[in-house]
């Protein structure tokens, strides 16, 4: 039992030891944005890119004669070679010199570079690493040999400068992948720098009032001016015998007494903040006015403290105000209109607003469709008129009763020519109408039927005198046919030639049939008479003459 208050801090001690500390670097530098360090000593491929890891970083790329330098940097011309960040991925067999990584890729997973710098060597096959020498050539090897050392680069999304030297306090950093010494060109944020001189230990973070990475402490305040200007954003001085900073006008001092901030930085203002030398005034937006406490914003009833904003009705929103208008109104262009029948109304082309409703019409060359008020038929009054074409389908149409004529052109059709009415008929633009002698009418539009009691003897039956039809339903400007005729056709100039050869065929026809009935008449009969053209003919023959052709 007195065994086991032993045993617990061995086994944490040995919890401890599982999570072994990143080497540490044998040299490094930093740029802005990114740090190389080179380690030392024998590892395969996979132990060096698991140092680099434990570090935060990962093998080191080389894409262009900057990282070069920095190889050359930190070799200091010492022999050896050094794992790199290239390795041949499992998909490729060997390796293909005629590419420029020859078929390499970075660790990172891409195989973008501006640079390379190969040693002499063909095709290579197997699971193959690069390392590079003394002399920065880069050399293929097997990845589970051990090379002399490894080279690691980190990427920070920004760093601190090196605090500018000052006379008699040296300065040494400490980076957080282990890496120690006082000539980094920039240190990457977590860093420290240590000042044993004055006492001081400050760190690279963010300053938390958007300014980016700076040198600071937990401490407020600035430290002596001549070490980084006390840390001021500012200006540093020391007239009262203590460092202290101060901030250009329109700026004051944050919470860490080094950085400079606006003084409308955490400001209670609940719309807008102003400037006002060191200090601020709370501002509202358009609609509001300013609170009691000088910060919050109250909405400012326009409709109450303006009348007259608007022509019919104000309704006060949050900031504003809106227009509306009464019941019947509509609003347009900002004003209040009386809305208009025509606006729910269903016509085809025009309306016109009447009392209690409106009224459809048509455009030119339209009339109101007599079933149906609200569309409009094409129309014409005259004998002629021009079609209505689309260009883009090239095709023309002409209204009802009129046919296309030279293309663009509607002629009317003469229904009277075509025998629709059963006595008179008078043809009409587009449209016919039909008449009756008295004592008949027009029953269906066409045919005329007996008025029932007239026996059609009367007054007028003997001189034709004539009467119009029943009144049909009205079509505006010209009457519409009860029975719509067929639409005639031009002729097609092949029906031409075959009526003129038709008509020349029944011609012979005819004169063939009378030649026929003409010979078949004037044939001879059975019996013939003979006579004797002279004393002289007798001896010659006969000559037969048939009875009742003579002549």
């Amino acid at each position: 039992m007195r065994r086991l208050p032993l045993l617990l801090p061995l086994l944490l001690l040995g919890m401890g030891l599982g999570q072994p500390e990143p080497p540490a670097p044998s040299g490094a530098q930093c740029l802005e944005h990114e740090c190389f360090a080179v380690f030392w000593g024998s590892r395969s491929f996979a132990e060096a890119s698991a140092g680099c890891q434990r570090g935060g970083g990962h093998l080191m790329t080389v894409r262009s004669t900057v990282a070069e330098e920095a190889i050359a940097l930190l070799l200091q011309n010492r022999g050896g070679r050094l794992w790199l960040g290239l390795s041949l991925p499992l998909s490729l067999p060997c390796t293909e010199p005629a590419q420029q990584l020859r078929g390499f890729r970075w660790i990172t997973g891409d195989s973008r570079t501006d640079y390379t710098n190969w040693a002499p060597s063909g095709p290579r096959c197997g699971e193959r690493c690069v390392t590079v020498s003394r002399e920065l050539l880069w050399e293929v090897r097997r990845c589970e040999e051990p090379a002399d050392g490894f080279l690691c680069e980190y990427i920070y999304g920004g760093s601190c400068p090196r605090l500018p030297p000052a006379e008699g306090v040296p300065v040494t950093y400490a980076t957080p992948f282990g890496a120690r010494g006082g000539e980094f060109l920039a240190l990457p944020p977590r860093s420290v720098a240590f000042v044993p001189a004055l006492g001081l230990e400050l760190r690279c973070d963010d300053d938390g009032e958007g300014g980016g990475l700076r040198w600071g402490r937990a401490t407020p305040g600035a430290w002596p001016c001549r070490l980084g200007g006390g840390g001021c954003q500012g200006t540093c001085s020391e007239d009262t015998g203590r460092p202290r900073c101060s901030c250009p006008d329109g700026s004051v001092l944050g919470p860490d007494g080094r950085g400079c901030r606006s003084p409308c930085a955490d400001t209670p203002c609940q719309h807008h903040c102003v400037v006002a030398g060191s200090s601020f005034v709370c501002m509202c937006d358009t609609g509001y006015r300013l609170g009691a406490d000088g910060s919050s914003c109250e909405d400012h009833d326009d409709c109450a403290s303006e009348p007259g904003l608007c022509e019919q009705l104000c309704i006060n929103t949050m900031g504003g105000f809106e227009c509306r208008c009464y019941s019947g109104y509509r609003m347009l262009d900002g004003h209040c209109q009386l809305e208009s029948h025509c606006d729910q109304a269903p016509c085809q082309q025009r309306c016109e607003d009447v009392s209690g409703g409106y009224r459809c019409g048509c455009d030119d060359g339209y009339a109101v469709d007599p079933l149906d008020p609200t569309r409009c038929l094409l129309h014409c009054n005259d004998s002629q008129c021009p079609a209505v074409c689309d260009d883009y389908n090239h095709e023309c149409v002409c209204p009802d009763g009129f046919v296309l004529d030279d293309g663009e052109l509607c002629v009317d059709l003469d229904e009277c020519d075509m025998n629709y009415c059963e006595h008179n008929c008078t043809n009409h633009p587009g449209s016919f109408e039909c008449h009756c002698p008295a004592g008949y009418q027009v029953a269906n539009g066409i045919d005329c039927v007996q008025i029932p009691g007239e026996d059609g003897e009367g007054e007028g039956s003997g001189d034709f005198k004539f009467q119009t039809s029943a009144p049909r339903t009205p079509v505006p400007q010209t009457p519409a046919p009860s029975r719509a005729p067929p639409k005639a056709e031009r002729l097609h100039p092949g029906a031409l030639v075959g009526i003129t050869v038709g008509t020349v065929l029944t011609a012979l026809a005819l004169l063939a049939l009378g030649y026929h009935l003409a010979k078949k008449h004037c044939r001879p009969p059975a019996t013939m008479d003979y006579k004797c053209g002279g004393p002289h003919e007798k001896e010659l023959g006969l000559q037969p003459v048939a009875s009742g052709c003579a002549g």
